[in-house]
């Protein structure tokens, strides 16, 4: 118990030194004045100004971090972040007041021993300094007495903490049975009724007969919600046309590419260098009379492969050695020859062609790379002088009219990422606009402008029969043959009821012996463990899923295989109920002495704490 409560007190310590860091980082922002001292009362317990306006701050400060925004006193009190704070204090309030009435504290001796132990306090040589301790705390807006004070109310609540959860364990009765649960097993026998096992298969649909499931389950064929936008567009290949590329231009972007369209002929080679002339001739010695190979010699000096490939190299890479290196043939291994570090094996395993690529045979691309580069500066040039005609009133259609921007229209949803959709500038474009917003340039990641307009907004509908027809006919179809399915099914379990032989139905079959609940077999539908647990030994049942139904029989219910997983499952079961269980008792432990401590608040020095944050 008491190395509990000791594990207990040092995670409140640390916990404590969390919120005075958070002080350390931003406290100092808030400044009350007045006569205001106190924002609640709770028993013969008191929540100063000070104390909530810090915790208040570090909460604010933490959501700040994760978010990368500021908060507003406004955007606190809707997350009701004042009032978690609020309730939180309130909560340990009442616990010291609780532990006040018990009497129970630490001494003096033990205060400080927690105390000195704070890494925050300590100094370069790790050891307590007590100028940093009355810094930091200076810093933090507490005093030395107010710090010690709520220290020794922490350690004493800790006390109380430990005295109440330490030892509580759940009956192992109760982990047992939920690893009963888990770990229980079936043995089945199922056979598949495919599509391919119906006697004929389901024909297609009459126009009557698509009509009919169409008005019964039109909610099956909804658009979604519809955003249709008119939009003004000029991009790089709207002007290629129009632009002339200088001749010279072209060639000296193939020069500067060169690497690129010209690449000499090359070998895969290893590389296993030696210390000296000697030993590579001995290694090469063992290549030749078989004694060895070449992976052997590798791994002989420590080496893997990976450690020898050179990739592709090319005549000049190799130096000295390139004559012999491409003269060898693939998988053979030349030299002892010299190399940068020293005698060395080289083996090819690969050659590589020499590639040419002509300008003939890149021009045109080229070109409209480079027309594509000079499209973008003028339509970058222009954006300026089309955003002036757009704030001047000017319309998508007449921008349209005097312009070399392109109107078009789209019947835009969330799922569009063909055409212009595929931009994701205009996606964002066309979730945020509103009908009433004036059109603006916006730039795609292509270079191209853009304008667009909200003509209308269309909420979720049903699909026309007309366009829909198809995707109706296939869903009929789909229905009826699940049904045809469910029906021969039928028929096979009343066979298998009499002769209980599923050789003798014809259909494709398979046992499964010692199946959990967990298990996945492919091709059956969700669920489908579930309900075979359900099931009694003898029973038949028909399972439905989407393109096939299943014959189920239950041959045997199985207990949980005895396992090193299953007993630590059982164990980590007992473990988190357990400290659920201590942790609820606590709990309301705490909402009891909070209720018989009747905290008071004091609304006027809450709202003035808000009011100082904003």
């Amino acid at each position: 118990m008491a190395a509990r409560v000791k594990s207990l007190s040092k995670t409140f310590v640390w916990i404590l030194m969390g919120l005075l860091m958070a002080g350390l980082a931003g406290f100092g922002a808030v400044n009350l004045s007045g006569t205001i001292r106190t924002v609640a009362t709770v028993g013969e317990e008191t929540i100063s100004v000070d104390e909530y306006a810090r915790e208040l701050q570090r909460e604010i400060r933490a959501i700040e971090a994760q978010t990368g925004q500021p908060l507003q006193m406004s955007q606190v009190r809707d997350l009701g972040i004042d009032q978690s704070v609020l309730a939180r204090l309130v909560a340990i309030a009442a616990l010291d007041n609780e532990v006040a009435a018990l009497g129970v504290s630490i001494g003096d001796e033990n205060l400080s021993k927690e105390i000195v132990q704070i890494p925050a306090f300590q100094g370069v040589d790790g050891t307590f300094d007590p100028e940093g301790y009355r810094y930091a705390l200076d810093n933090a807006g507490l005093s030395e007495a107010e710090f010690e004070a709520d220290l020794r109310r922490e350690s004493a609540r800790t006390l109380v903490q430990g005295a109440i959860m330490g030892g509580l364990s759940m009956p192992e009765t109760f982990a047992e049975t939920l690893a009963q649960f888990v770990g229980a097993r079936r043995s089945f026998t199922m056979a598949t009724v495919a599509p391919a096992s119906l006697d004929e298969p389901v024909a297609e649909p009459t126009d009557a007969q698509v009509a009919a499931y169409y008005s019964e389950h039109t909610d099956r064929f909804m658009l979604p919600q519809t955003k249709r936008i008119t939009y003004a567009i000029l991009s790089p290949e709207m002007l290629l046309d129009s632009l002339s590329v200088d001749e010279s231009a072209v060639r000296q972007l193939y020069e500067s590419r060169e690497s690129e369209y010209h690449q000499p002929e090359r070998r895969l080679v290893e590389r296993l260098v030696f210390a000296d002339d000697d030993a590579a001739a001995s290694a090469k010695a063992q290549l030749e009379i078989g004694s060895a190979t070449f992976e052997q010699l590798v791994q002989d000096r420590g080496l893997q492969l990976a450690d020898v490939d050179l990739g592709d190299l090319t005549a000049d890479d190799l130096g000295t050695a390139a004559e012999a290196v491409f003269a060898a043939g693939v998988g053979d291994v030349v030299g002892p020859l010299a190399s940068d570090l020293g005698p060395a094996l080289f083996r090819v395993n690969g050659t590589l062609d020499e590639r040419l690529t002509s300008f003939e045979s890149v021009e045109a691309e080229l070109r409209d790379e480079l027309a594509g580069e000079q499209a973008r500066r003028q339509i970058e040039a222009q954006a300026e002088a089309l955003s002036d005609m757009l704030a001047g009133g000017a319309t998508l259609e007449e921008l349209a009219q005097e312009t070399a921007m392109e109107l078009a229209q789209i019947d835009w949803t969330d799922d569009s990422s063909e055409g212009v959709a595929a931009y994701s500038g205009f996606r964002d474009a066309a979730t945020e606009v509103t009908e009433g917003d004036f059109p603006e340039i916006r730039f795609l990641e292509d270079g191209s402008v853009f304008a667009l307009r909200l003509d209308e907004e269309l909420a979720p509908r049903p699909e026309p029969l007309e366009s829909a027809g198809d995707r109706v006919a296939a869903a009929w179809i789909a229905d009826e043959t699940a049904k045809a399915l469910a029906d021969k099914a039928a028929s096979v379990v009343t066979g298998l009821a009499t002769e209980g032989d599923f050789a003798a139905t014809g259909l494709p079959h398979r046992v499964e012996n010692g199946l959990t609940r967990t298990a996945f077999i492919d091709g059956t539908p969700a669920g489908f463990m579930e309900q075979v647990f359900a099931m009694q030994p003898g029973d038949l049942k028909v399972i439905n899923g989407t393109d096939a139904a299943f014959v189920v029989r239950l041959d045997e219910i199985l207990p949980p295989a005895e396992t090193d997983e299953l007993a630590q499952m059982k164990q980590a079961l007992n473990a988190q109920v357990s400290q659920a269980l201590a942790q609820n008792i606590f709990d309301l432990y705490v909402r009891d002495a909070q209720t018989r401590a009747q905290p008071t608040l004091d609304q006027r020095a809450l709202t003035a704490v808000q009011t100082s944050f904003q």
